[in-house]
């Protein structure tokens, strides 16, 4: 496998999050997000971490940055913190936060690197959390000002944005099982914060799209490869279930197909939240889709799951490993799988891997980091992006996660996904062997 085979428009890039490396949570009028007060909470965060510092980003961009050119990466997706730019999420601006995030976007320009923008990756104001936050409708109006805010102060200089990173994941993670920011459970939060995810998303296209009618617009999904245990048809029954709340739930409407009801019934409770004209506001034409992909489940039927019907086949039970931060998690045709399913829909014009990578336990040894079966899954799953394309998806990029060692949400720093080996100590950086193989093979 060499670059050319992927043509040569084909966008190679490295994937972050604001949280998880900027540290400097309080630094120049930062206000706190959700995620600033869940890990001062006892026993949320593994090991008690929490990202008051994390890779210190904020400090170290231009180093960070510097990396990310010498290991021939021509494109950077980061994202920007909602109460950096607007502390309590409303107004007033936070000037010192505009600032920060123009010196960033302008020294990726200067370094020939293009910047890629999501405009939520989790960080929601703590202010608007205490408002409502992702249950109350009014949060699509909080984020279409903000969105508003980013297009004017840096739609002249980036071109490509993100809308959302992973919905399924901050509402599900977030206000239904409570493992996650803000820590809420219940349907009734995770439907509400579904559909006004839906209709912020659309609604935040479309305010760039009015604002800067060039721009490169997308989202991004997380998506699992859903298997039936056996070809039972109870089993088979269940995985579709599975299937549709991870996979179809978020898509399938901003592609104007509404909620998949009929292949999930507790969807239909949504419709306690869907107010009239909402059908016409939830579609969105993108330019293109993220799909992010990081593990395969096996399902099968269970009558005492709530919901769904349905329960995981744990990875004892398979003979594999299923964790999401093990090697063996994402074997690599799932992510081929995953670009063929959404390469099925009739509307989505491109799709971009915005991020797919693994952790392992790296350590510096003499200078070094070994991580060659980091190197070997990245190659396995470039090839499976490579079939699909070959095959006639439209995939036209592929952002690796991560570039450095991060804060990695509730595994604080137990999970390294990076390219680049970070000490949380000294915050001394080492390139790892795989960044320093895609060093090579991104050369040509």
């Amino acid at each position: 496998m060499d670059r050319s085979a992927f043509g040569n428009n084909f966008n190679w890039g490295v994937a972050t999050a604001a949280f998880q490396i900027e540290g400097g949570h309080d630094a120049d009028g930062k206000g706190p997000s959700i995620w600033d007060d869940f890990t001062s909470r006892k026993k949320s965060i593994k090991s008690g971490h929490d990202a008051h510092i994390a890779c210190d980003f904020y400090n170290c961009y231009k180093k960070d940055l510097d990396l990310v050119k010498e290991i021939n990466i021509l494109n950077f997706r980061f994202s920007l913190s909602w109460p950096r730019i607007i502390p309590t999420g409303l107004h007033p601006v936070n000037q010192k936060g505009i600032d920060y995030y123009n010196r960033v976007i302008d020294y990726q320009l200067e370094q020939g690197i293009a910047p890629w923008v999501t405009l939520y990756h989790w960080d929601l104001p703590l202010a608007l959390e205490q408002k409502g936050g992702w249950t109350s409708r009014d949060v699509v109006s909080w984020f279409t000002d903000y969105t508003q805010i980013c297009a004017d102060n840096f739609g002249d200089r980036v071109k490509n944005w993100m809308i959302m990173n992973e919905p399924s994941v901050f509402t599900g993670a977030g206000y239904f099982l409570g493992i996650h920011a803000p820590g809420r459970r219940g349907l009734v939060n995770f439907l509400r914060a579904v559909h006004h995810a839906t209709l912020a998303t659309a609604e935040g296209a479309r305010v760039l799209r009015s604002s800067l009618p060039d721009a490169h617009i997308g989202t991004t999904f997380s998506c699992t490869h859903i298997e039936p245990a056996t070809i039972r048809p109870r089993d088979i029954a269940a995985a579709k279930r599975v299937d549709t709340l991870l996979n179809r739930v978020f898509i399938e409407p901003l592609l104007g197909l509404g909620y998949p009801e009929a292949d999930l019934p507790v969807v239909r409770k949504i419709n306690r939240y869907i107010l009239p004209g909402d059908e016409k506001l939830m579609p969105f034409d993108f330019d293109f889709i993220g799909l992010q992909c990081y593990t395969r489940e096996v399902v099968k039927s269970s009558l005492f799951t709530p919901y769904i019907g349905a329960a995981l086949v744990n990875a004892g039970e398979r003979g594999c490993a299923g964790y999401r931060y093990e090697v063996g998690s994402l074997p690599p045709p799932s992510l081929y799988y995953m670009l063929k399913k959404f390469g099925g829909y009739n509307n989505i014009k491109n799709i971009i891997v915005t991020e797919n990578g693994a952790a392992f336990p790296d350590r510096v040894e003499n200078g070094s980091v070994n991580d060659t079966r980091r190197a070997q899954y990245l190659q396995d799953h470039m090839a499976e992006v490579l079939k699909a394309k070959q095959e006639g998806v439209n995939v036209n990029g592929y952002f690796v996660w991560t570039l450095t060692d991060n804060f990695e949400w509730a595994e604080g720093y137990n999970a390294r996904f990076g390219l680049v080996h970070v000490d949380f100590e000294t915050q001394q950086r080492t390139i790892k062997q795989s960044g320093l193989w895609l060093r090579d093979f991104l050369k040509g």
